[in-house]
């Protein structure tokens, strides 16, 4: 009876020690305890978005400090422009086509802030570095040669993460300002678009009009006769129309 009352609690112990000693090695590739974690398996949600997961997982390496990234990939001029703020983590793979690094920020502001930095780095280096930012994800290709492949790569990350509000939205001030602005314009465009629509169709209907009221008046005043207004007297012929009258026995006497 004692035996068996002391093989129990020996048992769990050993069980105890089994799970942790596996779990251990599971997750060999993080030295803490990430932010988000499946519920089902208990892996980095930031792992499972890398391309090919499950076959990359055991070599994934998941990290949040910027010591751990230069052990993980070498030091690279581009990392002196990568701040990890608290709540950053990052992951990277070995890929055929390069090493894969995925660095997510908790907000878009952060990663945005980055990205032009990242940018502005590279556009002033001359590393071979494929590069895109992927909602909050900062998406890097070290040592990588062809670019189609670097895309189609980057094409299989997706960040499916959605931001919600609770309560009112903080952005709603400038959500309205921005559709004030926007419709503002619109209505301005349109007014002015409107008038010169209106001016041209006024412009190309007077032109029309003037065009056939003058032709008309010419070809009615060709068919009028001849006249003088001098009332049957004696008049300078100065335009020409009142014909010569000249008696015919102006020189007989």
């Amino acid at each position: 009876m004692i035996k068996s009352y002391i093989s129990v609690p020996v048992f769990c112990l050993f069980l105890s020690l089994l799970f942790s000693f596996s779990y251990g090695q599971g997750n060999k590739n993080t030295t803490f305890k990430s932010q988000e974690v499946s519920e089902k398996d208990g892996i980095p949600v930031l792992i499972k978005h890398l391309p090919d997961w499950k076959n990359k997982r055991n070599s994934a390496v998941l990290f949040n400090n910027s010591d751990d990234l230069r052990k993980a990939l070498g030091e690279r001029q581009i990392f002196e422009v990568i701040e990890f703020i608290q709540g950053t983590e990052a992951v990277t793979a070995q890929y055929t086509e390069g090493k894969l690094l995925i660095l997510e920020y908790n907000t878009p502001q952060a990663s945005s802030a980055t990205d032009n930095k990242i940018k502005e780095k590279l556009n002033n280096s001359n590393e071979r570095i494929f590069y895109r930012r992927i909602g909050n994800y900062n998406v890097f290709l070290f040592d990588g040669n062809d670019e189609a492949a670097a895309n189609a790569l980057f094409d299989q990350i997706k960040y499916e993460k959605v931001v919600q509000w609770l309560g009112q939205d903080i952005t709603y001030l400038k959500q309205q300002e921005r559709a004030f602005i926007v419709g503002t314009s619109s209505l301005f465009i349109s007014t002015v678009l409107v008038i010169l629509v209106i001016l041209g169709i006024a412009l190309v209907l007077g032109f029309t009009i003037g065009v056939v009221y003058f032709y008309r008046r010419d070809k009615r005043f060709a068919a009028m006769g001849k006249y003088s207004d001098a009332g049957g007297m004696t008049r300078l012929n100065l335009d020409g129309f009142t014909p010569d009258i000249i008696p015919d026995d102006l020189f007989k006497g």
